[in-house]
């Protein structure tokens, strides 16, 4: 039978996190992932001769545990990414726009001025979302209970213009929930840490490389040169527990002995993974009862000369919802449009959405040619679906069993599902499997 000091389940963001941090810490951990490729639900895909992501992420200053691990992999982190500083502009296809954009002020002051000089909104509007703004630096932006995003902005008095045209598209890219539905406290979580703390935290990072570039297999790269190891199509089939204590998992080349495992791998898989052990029937029920929202990217490759105004443009009264330009990417002419959440998108065949998402650009941008090919992503479960108190559901990082963790961006992170709560989760359970490695010495020093 085969040893290893922990075992990882799972090579997405999470999943390599977790052992990217143990074998800094001078473990030698052992990744199994059931794909061919890592990153899970954040990896690349081909398109027309070239690399693109199953999904276009966009990051923040504010995801610094991700940052700082990319510094860790010895990574140009300042090369990897475009920073800007925040910048929204929303706009219908009749040309009415709505224009935002942060001064270099120290935060929350750049938040407060770029909502009372925001663009393409009435005074009212204005002035509310700047009251807004205030009630949320003075942390009274939410009651003692949980409740819905569109609850909690009609409780502040959003007027209907600001909601449809602002607060809707912000908290479909941060939720990817709709916004009757999408939990408050979450939503706060993220405009807090991103407005609240440095001014920095609210820039805008488009990233220079597709994700697997970025971070998976460098990520892949940094375990293996520190002495760990990642191996690709090995699937977990099963758990092995004793006396409430892990001891191994079996793969399809055979069992695994260990002592310390993280799961990493989507709720689902958790829940058959928990299926044999009474143990974790608490656990496997939270799982099971996790609901999911699709995420749907279009790319349409049109001649080189087509260029947004900006890398990103938010996209108003049409099924697309934001589009960016893949040229920081290298890749001039190709954009992608992003649908999130549920809708009457997902009862189009791929070939009515291009037709539907070309049309919309055309009207946005006329001048524009026909595009040249294109091609629709659906991640049917791209994401948990971030509703009213969903955070009671989620589970902690410890589980029933000792020894076995849980990482996942649907783990209790305080986010809604992001690549920057993935790697959180990540890094937490490696400092959980590591104190279980090497446990303080009773007299306090370790």
């Amino acid at each position: 039978m085969k040893q290893a000091p922990v075992v990882i389940v799972g090579g997405g963001w999470a999943g390599l996190a977790a052992a990217a941090d143990l074998a800094a810490r001078g473990h030698q951990p052992l990744l199994l992932e059931a794909g061919k490729q890592p990153g899970g639900r954040a990896r690349k895909v081909a398109f027309a001769g070239q690399a693109v992501d199953n999904g276009q992420h966009l990051f923040i200053g504010a995801y610094q545990h991700t940052l700082r691990l990319l510094k860790q992999f010895d990574l140009p982190v300042d090369e990897l990414f475009e920073r800007q500083p925040l910048q929204l502009t929303l706009q219908y296809p009749q040309g009415q726009k709505l224009s935002l954009r942060a001064p270099r002020l120290p935060a929350p002051f750049h938040l407060l001025w770029a909502l009372l000089g925001a663009g393409g909104l009435s005074t009212r509007s204005r002035w509310q979302a700047l009251k807004f703004g205030w009630r949320l630096s003075r942390h009274k932006a939410l009651e003692q209970t949980d409740q819905s995003v569109l609850a909690l902005l009609e409780q502040w008095q959003q007027p209907r213009e600001l909601i449809e045209a602002f607060w809707t598209p912000l908290c479909l890219a941060i939720m990817n929930t709709p916004i009757e539905e999408s939990s408050a406290e979450l939503f706060l979580k993220v405009l807090r840490d991103a407005f609240l703390h440095q001014r920095e935290d609210s820039d805008l990072l488009y990233a220079r490389r597709d994700l697997g570039k970025l971070f998976s297999e460098p990520a892949m790269q940094y375990i293996e040169r520190q002495g760990g190891e990642v191996r690709l199509g090995r699937r977990v089939l099963q758990l092995h527990v004793e006396q409430q204590q892990i001891r191994g998992v079996v793969t399809g080349d055979g069992a695994i002995q260990t002592g310390q495992v993280i799961l990493a791998v989507p709720p689902r898989t958790t829940a058959a993974l928990c299926e044999s052990h009474p143990e974790l029937t608490g656990l496997q029920q939270q799982c099971n009862a996790f609901e999911y929202e699709p995420i749907c990217t279009i790319y349409l490759q049109y001649p080189k000369q087509v260029q947004l105004p900006q890398p990103m443009l938010g996209l108003l009264g049409g099924l697309g919802q934001w589009v960016f330009d893949r040229r920081l990417y290298g890749q001039a002419g190709l954009l992608a449009v992003v649908i999130s959440t549920r809708g009457k998108h997902m009862r189009l065949t791929n070939v009515e959405l291009i037709a539907r998402i070309a049309r919309e650009l055309q009207s946005h941008f006329p001048d524009w040619p026909e595009h040249e090919q294109a091609m629709v992503i659906r991640e049917k479960r791209a994401t948990f679906a971030s509703r009213v108190g969903i955070n009671s559901q989620r589970p902690e990082h410890r589980t029933a069993i000792d020894g076995l963790w849980l990482a996942g961006d649907y783990t209790r992170t305080d986010y809604p599902a992001t690549l920057e709560g993935a790697v959180k989760s990540g890094l937490q359970c490696a400092t959980l499997a590591n104190r279980a490695l090497h446990p303080p010495r009773q007299d306090g020093f370790s």
